[in-house]
């Protein structure tokens, strides 16, 4: 019997925890985007266009995460990735 109780004890705090632990990964997810995209932009010098495409998803990204929309800021640096990935012919 106790080791029933201490077996449902420790599941229900691992429980508890592993969701207190996930709360923040889609923030980080978010900035780790910005981020990576920020440091993959010097690979669209020669492409004016693309830059500015970039400079204009990295705005609403950082607007959407302010507005605390991280889902939404995900999406679109996650989309923006793809773009860079495709001009400069990289498939990271």
């Amino acid at each position: 019997m106790k080791r029933s109780v201490l077996l449902g004890l420790f599941v229900t705090a691992s429980m508890m925890a592993s969701t207190s632990f996930a709360a923040d990964k889609p923030a980080d997810l978010c900035d780790a985007n910005i981020q990576e995209i920020n440091n993959l932009k010097g690979q669209l010098s020669s492409s004016p266009e693309k830059t500015q495409m970039v400079e204009t998803s990295l705005s609403k990204a950082k607007a959407l995460k302010a507005q605390g929309k991280i889902d939404d800021c995900v999406a679109e640096t996650s989309k923006t990735k793809l773009e860079i990935q495709k001009a400069s012919g990289t498939n990271n």
